[in-house]
């Protein structure tokens, strides 16, 4: 499954099938993990055992929050996002749309809360728009797919900003992505 898949006009953004095997394995495995650890913290046949107990016990908690978080991430197929290049253009996901034009700032946020990456859009009239990535998106695809798809209609100011975020050579470097001049039409 590709990350970006064009449908008529219509760019659709899904998490690739890596991010989906590791977040998948981070967020089950440390609780299964934890849980292995109460286990045999109970047998305490080790000098260990109180150290093994007291750690799952601590991290258990911790492990089943980050895990119910991610759970509705771990759909295969998930939609992220929807982009509809162009003047007119939007960006569409369950909680929203949002003009291309409209956007002052777009930028990936982790949410302290649940350590979860979303896509904070900000617009002129001052209202903000969470995207939620569940983690599925790495940092150089978001800029990628913003750099290349949205890039070219936002406003000049909005323009300047991105520029400002983003370091082209390194992306150049580690991802081997060239920005694309807009075509004249």
């Amino acid at each position: 499954m590709s990350l970006v898949q064009k449908k008529n006009d219509e760019i659709i953004v899904k998490g690739s099938n890596i991010m989906y095997i590791l977040v998948s394995l981070a967020t089950v495995g440390f609780l299964i993990a934890c849980i292995f650890l109460i286990v045999h913290g109970l047998k305490f046949d080790s000098k260990y055992s109180l150290f093994y107990l007291g750690g799952g016990i601590i991290f258990t908690p911790f492990y089943l929050y980050i895990t119910l978080w991610n759970l509705p991430g771990l759909i295969p197929g998930k939609i992220l996002l929807s982009i509809i290049p162009g003047e007119n253009g939007v960006i569409k996901s369950k909680k929203g749309i949002v003009p291309i034009k409209d956007i002052r700032n777009i930028d990936l946020v982790r949410n302290p809360l649940n350590l979860i990456n979303d896509i904070v859009i900000e617009t002129f009239n001052d209202k903000k728009l969470k995207i939620r990535t569940y983690n599925l998106i790495g940092d150089f695809r978001y800029q990628i797919i913003v750099d290349q798809y949205i890039y070219p209609y936002m406003t000049e100011n909005a323009k300047k900003v991105w520029d400002r975020k983003i370091n082209l050579e390194n992306l150049r470097q580690q991802a081997n992505y060239e920005r694309q001049e807009p075509k004249a039409e």
